[in-house]
């Protein structure tokens, strides 16, 4: 992306000092320009904790996102494959 483009240089600048790249700067900095920073990066809905869950349930979310080996994996085998992925 460039430069020209940044919205909101200031922020972009922060984030790159924080270490984001390029892109993600560009991309944090342009979304946030013109809109209200609170709902920028806020937390979406709430999910529960994957202990939480049925196995059923870790088994179709660890399939949703293409975890390997799922199908022999035990509960918290698939709460750890989740997390890691």
């Amino acid at each position: 992306m460039a430069r020209n483009s940044i919205k909101d240089e200031k922020q972009y600048e922060a984030l790159r000092e924080k270490g984001a790249s390029k892109e993600k700067a560009a991309r944090v900095a342009n979304a946030s320009a013109g809109s209200s920073r609170s709902t920028t990066g806020s937390k979406g809905g709430q999910s529960g904790k994957y202990e939480e869950w049925s196995k059923e349930q870790l088994y179709d979310k660890a399939q949703q996102v293409g975890i390997e080996g799922r199908s022999s994996m035990t509960k918290s085998e698939l709460v750890d494959a989740l997390r890691n992925h």
